[in-house]
């Protein structure tokens, strides 16, 4: 069985992270309005990204990894650049910032 990780973009711009065994279903649910609380109030909803993993537990980690991380991180992740992806990992960014 494949675990899907996804990324919403809500209406107020804000990304919602999580996984399913079953995305079709977990996607109308939030277009209903049951999908949770937090979707409910920030319909329509957008899908940006999904990804699929082998197990529940590699798609919950990814899941758990990703919302720790910046708007900006979230956002290479899902472009694929891995360079800014290092590159904005806590404490490298440092360098680019002007005196």
């Amino acid at each position: 069985m494949e675990f899907i990780l996804y990324i919403l973009e809500c209406t107020d711009g804000t990304f919602y992270i999580r996984h399913t065994d079953n995305l079709g279903r977990r996607l109308a649910q939030h277009d209903e309005g049951k999908g949770c609380i937090y979707t409910s109030t920030r319909r329509p909803l957008k899908l940006i990204h999904s990804e699929g993993f082998e197990t529940r537990y590699e798609a919950l980690a990814m899941e758990r990894k990703l919302k720790g991380w910046s708007r900006a991180k979230k956002l290479a992740y899902m472009a694929g650049d891995w360079n800014a992806v290092g590159t904005l990992t806590k404490g490298k960014h440092r360098h680019l910032r002007l005196p």
